[in-house]
């Protein structure tokens, strides 16, 4: 329903953030900066071993210490409940926090210091002594080792003879492409606030879903669940990995003990061991076609390292279940166990790393076909879905590859690499295909008519600096045929029930989806000229039986990245001179917002192309540089003039048209920088980072120097 009223707004309107001036002036409140009245604060202390057990903690000098109140190990804490599942599978180890004397990799948390001031809990914790029997160690990543597997759960998709139909191929592309470790680096460290108040536990918390939170929390504690209350108001970024994580558990397990409420903030230091990142990998592409391009056989197989305590599979080949068809296909997932912290969701996992050995290797076969990227990916569009022979919900790729093309100047590109210089620099353009999982989850609504003629909505969502606020105010003011201002948010509180975490690029759609329901039928049942109650009217939504009858399909966002570079062959700098991004992704509800997800995208598969990298110390086990400083990302002066905008695609089974646009905008971005470097030098670089050395290195460099 759109709203047909003079001068009302809709879905489609651009509109600043609800909340922006709160954050602007410093008055939105992040869950580092909640103080209750008695307010102690913990500090966690780390393993600096990678692997063996804890001999001994010494806390009788740190007890002594000013303002400490006390400190917990795994020698007194209290006993956790660790044998439980969420939506995302089985809790991770991580969780069970001073539940023994084992230590799985560095960075493992062994204590934690409570005191009166932070400063004091820090001052205490570096001082606390911890005496470690070491054992040997394996931090070493290889795709090529023996020990890799294939998780359950995902063994191999395929159909066809893959080795039939590459000796079948006039053209073949064998390579190996790798990614290293990456790091989220939000610009909110994680951090927590958990007191008891009126027989329920409060916590104020930096997370993506306060509700699955609010579950691990009374799981892994014994409570009932009734008892336990998570909000997350404003997040400071996410990406993946803020959900349930050590400081939240230790911050419950201090305050629950001193029956005082106490804050646990993680240091950037601390993020690199306890909160997740995208796991290195080693991606073999296999591609056979027939002379003028068209793929014979496609086989894409990956391989990501994963933790002793827990299983994290990077799935890198999915986007080639969806962007080309072949007669022979096969995707193929392994997992190699090593003394590492586990990996974990990080924006558009699998998608991103997959993506940038796929859209390389397409790239690749062009060249040797002598056919242009855009007329290859063209030849390869899919009817059905490769392997699923599903048919597309919606699939617009097409105009995003051509009207890309139109706008970025494509057809003027000459096609041979490393002949277009300016100066000291080589010049070149790269293109790349792009895919994400467009779903929905059921979740929940309430949107209430009050008697002053406004309305409130209250859905838990999580406003991880998506715009959420706003989003869902435009939708519930077209539903409601309304203006947004009359329509109140409230978000991101475990009290409002259950809804859809925001990750996968699914918590706008499937909150919309809830609001927009329970705001037609409150629209339904107000009469027109009535007075509504003191109390006001509330309609509630429950969108599980609505999805649960969707008819199976292929659902996808689609896009195309475009970007130009320029290359210093005697200093081996890269300089990205301009990027654009095409996007089909459904309706989109605030072009204001969903232009900045997509630049931001962008902007970070650019980082990843060029800059983002950690390197892991064989005999620490530990992140060398584990902080800003040592973990390049790109900054201002590294990003160019970047152009996003999306082509006609609403989702005909969604009741707002609406899909998903919170990750797709770094998918591709990286193969469409590389290729770039490819067409300026005429040289291959299957290992990002491209840093200069490997640029001066011909790209020749092995993936772990």
């Amino acid at each position: 329903m759109t709203a047909t009223a003079e001068g009302k707004s809709a879905v489609g309107t651009a509109r600043v953030r609800l909340e922006g001036l709160d954050k602007v002036t410093g008055a939105a409140e992040y869950a580092g900066e909640v103080d209750f009245d008695g307010l102690a604060y913990g500090h966690l202390v780390l393993s600096t071993i990678a692997r063996g057990r804890i001999r001994a903690v010494d806390t009788d000098p740190v007890l002594t210490m000013p303002g400490v109140i006390d400190v917990w190990h795994h020698g007194n804490a209290p006993r956790l409940n660790t044998d439980f599942s969420n939506m995302l599978g089985p809790v991770d180890p991580l969780l069970a926090l001073f539940q023994n004397d084992r230590v799985p990799h560095a960075g493992w948390p062994v204590a934690l210091v409570v005191a009166e001031t932070s400063e004091q809990a820090r001052e205490a914790a570096d001082a606390l002594a911890v005496d470690y029997e070491p054992e040997p160690h394996d931090t070493a990543f290889r795709g090529d080792r023996p020990d890799a597997y294939t998780p359950a759960g995902q063994e191999d998709r395929s159909k066809g003879d893959i080795e039939a139909g590459l000796a079948a191929s006039a053209v073949v592309v064998d390579a190996e492409y790798t990614t290293p470790e990456e790091y989220h680096n939000s610009m909110e460290p994680h951090a927590a606030v958990a007191r008891w108040e009126g027989g329920r536990l409060e916590v104020v918390d930096s997370n993506q879903g306060t509700l699955l939170v609010a579950g691990d929390i009374a799981q892994l504690f014994s409570l009932d669940p009734a008892s336990v209350r998570i909000r997350a108001e404003h997040v400071g970024g996410a990406f993946g990995n803020k959900g349930t994580r050590p400081h939240l558990v230790a911050a419950v397990m201090a305050a629950t003990a001193l029956q005082r409420p106490v804050r646990v903030v993680l240091t950037r230091r601390q993020m690199f061991s306890l909160v997740g990142y995208r796991p290195p990998t080693a991606q073999r592409v296999r591609l056979g076609a027939d002379p003028d391009g068209r793929l014979r056989a496609l086989d894409h197989q990956a391989c990501n390292q994963t933790s002793t305590t827990n299983e994290y599979t990077e799935l890198s080949a999915l986007p080639a279940r969806t962007l080309y068809d072949a007669d022979a296909h096969r995707t193929a997932h392994r997992l190699l166990r090593l003394d590492v912290p586990t990996p974990t969701f990080m924006r558009a996992p699998g998608e991103a790393p997959g993506s940038f050995a796929l859209e390389s290797a397409l790239d690749e076969l062009a060249e040797k076909c002598g056919v242009d990227p855009i007329e290859l990916r063209l030849r390869n569009e899919p009817e059905a879905g490769p392997l699923s022979g599903l048919p597309f919900s919606s699939r617009n790729l097409r105009a995003c590859l051509e009207e890309g093309a139109h706008r970025f100047g494509w057809d003027d590109r000459d096609p041979r690499p490393g002949v277009r210089r300016e100066g000291r620099w080589l010049l070149g353009t790269g293109t790349a295909a792009a895919t994400f999982p467009s779903g929905a989850v059921p979740s929940t609504a309430a949107v209430t008519a009050e008697a002053d003629g406004s309305f409130t909505v209250g859905v838990n969502a999580s406003d991880v600096g998506t715009g959420a606020r706003t989003a869902m105010a435009l939708v519930a003011a077209e539903a409601l045929d309304t203006d947004p201002e009359n329509v109140r948010i409230r978000i991101a509180d475990s009290d409002l029930g259950p809804a859809m975490i925001a990750g996968g690029s699914m918590g706008t759609r499937s909150w919309a989806w809830a609001v927009s329901a329970a705001a037609r039928e409150l629209r339904e049942r107000l009469v027109p000229g009535a007075e509504v109650p003191p109390e006001g009217l509330t309609a509630r939504s429950d969108t599980g039986a609505a999805i649960g009858a969707l008819s199976a399909k292929e659902r996808y966002s689609f896009a195309a990245q475009f970007a130009e570079v320029a290359v210093d062959p005697a200093s081996g700098e890269v300089r990205v001179r301009r990027m654009l991004g095409a996007f089909a992704t459904g309706r989109i509800v605030n072009p204001l917002t969903a232009r900045s997800q997509f630049l931001g995208g962008m902007v970070w598969g650019l980082s990843m192309a060029l800059h983002e990298e950690a390197a892991r110390d064989r005999a620490s086990g530990a992140v060398v540089g584990g902080d800003l400083a040592g973990y390049h990302i790109a900054a201002n002066a590294d990003v160019p003039p970047m152009e996003a905008f999306w082509v006609d695609d609403p989702d005909p089974d969604d009741p707002v048209g609406i899909k998903g646009i919170g990750e797709i905008g770094i998918v591709g971005a990286a193969a469409a920088i590389a290729n770039a470097v490819w067409h300026a030098t005429g040289v291959r670089h299957r290992h990002l980072p491209i840093r200069p050395d490997r640029v001066l290195a011909g790209g020749r460099e092995a993936p772990g120097a």
